[in-house]
């Protein structure tokens, strides 16, 4: 019995699997998916139109144009604002200077009114908004300054409008 063949057993390999690769793999697509997600909800940006009442009293109406200020940007630093519409302005059309001692000024001082005026119709909170149009001469400088202004004079709502009127053209041509 001693000569017994010896049963050859094979060697057995370990089954063990790395999954580092898989879970790696696992969390970029769960970062892709959340992602996608997040940017395909839509935005919505918020939209202030005039109120239809009939309680204003300013001149000019009971529109938006109460509450606007448009400044025009022109070549070698010339700035020119008026408040309202351009054939009834509240405010004359003028040339000013950048900085504290002018839009900056005028910024504030006809925001205060205009929340004053809100405020007392009841709707706190209703500020002037301002339309910036830079000519095609205007430098990217001025622009840049402009909207500077408009964060320091803490206006919020504000539209930057490329297109001119032929008056405003105008207006921006003389002097």
């Amino acid at each position: 019995m001693e000569n017994l063949p010896k049963k050859v057993r094979s060697k057995k390999l370990s089954t063990r699997v790395d999954l580092t690769a898989m879970v790696s793999v696992s969390f970029l697509l769960i970062i892709f998916f959340m992602v996608t997600i997040e940017l395909a909800k839509p935005k919505g940006i918020d939209l202030g139109l005039p109120d239809n009442d009939v309680t204003c009293g300013w001149r000019g109406g009971c529109g938006g144009e109460n509450r606007s200020v448009t400044i025009l940007l022109g070549e070698n630093n010339k700035l020119v604002t008026y408040t309202g519409l351009l054939h009834i302005p509240i405010v004359a059309p003028k040339e000013t200077i950048y900085g504290k001692n002018g839009i900056r000024k005028e910024l504030y001082a006809r925001n205060k009114k205009v929340l004053e005026y809100s405020a007392a119709l009841g709707k706190a909170g209703r500020g002037i908004t301002v339309i910036i149009k830079p000519s095609k001469k205007c430098n990217y400088k001025n622009l840049v300054d402009i909207l500077d202004e408009m964060a320091i004079a803490k206006i919020d709502t504000y539209a930057i409008v490329p297109e001119f009127t032929p008056e405003e053209a105008k207006l921006l041509a003389s002097k």
